[in-house]
């Protein structure tokens, strides 16, 4: 008992869900001394989810593993090649599968946005005091889940809150550098072979870090005309095209009000001009119960090395400023508007020129 009690005491200590999942699968496996544990969410829409895994721990390895945050989405099994994790989604308790070995399944989180289950693997059906211990911890797992929610979500919306901002942006950051930083020496091993293939340098300089800007045009007025309640599902309808538009690993913010923020990855800037523009364009064409139609002006700027949360959020939301008032409805690069003169580098913009 007291190995669960320390176990517990350093899942609850961690306030990030990465770890907190990397935390929970070793905690079991050490505790049922299971052949495996894993994690797998659900992520994508509903129409085409996918498994992701976050987290596993076999017998014999030192640490658990995950999927990379970075996973291309189209590289993870598909929703139905996995009919045992979909039927435990909806079970009274948990599914046994017959086999060898033994596969045990329980969902840690409903039907939502992004269900997930936990999934161990034992030579002999866990037993019922095993079984018992087991929901006992992910009971105390949920309602740890559930008051990270409560402080790190926006209450009407769901997506992140500005609180969570700045820990996820260094933590985005980092993974960035450190992925780009073991492409590059893979680069370095390989420039010999292909050094005049311009195409496969380009793959293996890896994805680069941006960071989005989105303001509701004339949201005040939609207030003002309609009241708040309306307001509020404008809020929550952009919110959803959101999820709908960007990918799994993105991250999706309010930070009040009408704005909203993203962090993505992707090789260039135009590749993130392209989403931020189909995001624009999907809103505009949506049809908002009493309303209609409504726009959005976009910011955005690339995240460079030794950036704050605050140089990079300036940045782009310099580029939303200008796109509000030449016009609106529109998205705009704040490095583009640099370059052709039409806006000062706000991280220039407090120097002093001594001579």
């Amino acid at each position: 008992m007291s190995k669960v009690v320390d176990h517990l005491a350093e899942l609850t200590a961690f306030r990030d869900r990465d770890q907190q999942d990397l935390l929970l699968v070793s905690g079991l496996r050490d505790v049922l001394q299971t052949s495996s544990v894993a994690i797998h969410r659900a992520v994508g829409e509903v129409h085409d989810r996918r498994w992701l895994l976050r987290a596993r721990q076999c017998a014999g390895d030192p640490v658990p593993v995950s999927d990379p945050i970075w996973t291309v989405f189209e590289s993870l099994p598909t929703w139905d090649s996995e009919p045992d994790r979909v039927q435990a989604l909806s079970a009274n308790g948990a599914l046994c599968v017959p086999g060898t070995p033994v596969r045990t399944l329980l969902a840690l989180t409903p039907q939502a946005d992004e269900p997930a289950v936990l999934e161990l693997r034992t030579d002999a059906p866990l037993a019922p005091d095993e079984l018992r211990l087991l929901q006992g911890v992910l009971r105390i797992y949920r309602n740890f889940q559930a008051l990270l929610d409560y402080s790190e979500r926006d209450t009407l919306t769901g997506l992140l809150n500005r609180k969570t901002f700045e820990d996820s942006f260094y933590k985005l950051a980092a993974q960035r550098a450190e992925a780009q930083a073991r492409q590059l020496a893979q680069a370095n091993m390989l420039d010999a072979l292909d050094a005049l293939d311009e195409r496969r340098q380009a793959d293996r300089r890896g994805d680069r870090l941006f960071i989005g800007v989105f303001d509701i045009d004339h949201f005040k007025q939609v207030n003002d005309r309609h009241g708040h309640l309306i307001g509020d599902e404008v809020l929550l309808l952009v919110s959803r095209l959101m999820r709908a538009s960007f990918r799994h690993h993105d991250r999706l913010y309010r930070f009040g009000g009408e704005e909203f923020v993203v962090l993505l990855s992707c090789p260039e800037a135009a590749d993130a001009l392209a989403a931020f523009e189909r995001f624009r364009r999907t809103v505009e064409a949506y049809a908002f119960p009493q309303v209609g139609t409504i726009t959005l002006s976009v910011g955005f700027s690339t995240v460079v090395p030794k950036d704050t949360p605050a140089s990079a959020f300036e940045r782009a939301d310099q580029a939303v400023y200008w796109a509000k008032t030449h016009g609106r409805n529109q998205v705009r690069c704040h490095e583009d508007l640099v370059a052709d003169g039409s806006i000062e580098d706000a991280s220039r913009s407090g120097d002093v020129e001594l001579f």
